[in-house]
């Protein structure tokens, strides 16, 4: 049997795109964000990132966000 607990998703987004500023966290372009992709786990969130990460090291305004989307559908964490 699957507990409770192993049956819960953990979604996680994976998304970037160029910042305006390196100070701040506002997109230059809304429409141009790349959207990676959600995934079911933290681990291969991470795994996207990274990947998106390196292959956009050479620009710095280039940046890719997780956000824990488990947090936002589930706040009080049940």
């Amino acid at each position: 049997m699957v507990s409770e607990q192993e049956s819960k998703q953990r979604l996680h987004l994976v998304f970037g795109g160029e910042l305006k500023s390196l100070d701040t966290v506002d997109f230059k372009n809304l429409e141009g964000l790349d959207i990676v992709g959600i995934f079911p786990d933290y681990a291969s969130a991470l795994t996207a990132w990274r990947a998106k990460a390196q292959q956009t090291v050479d620009n710095a305004a280039m940046r890719y966000f997780i956000v824990h989307m488990h947090r936002l559908l589930e706040p009080d964490g049940h």
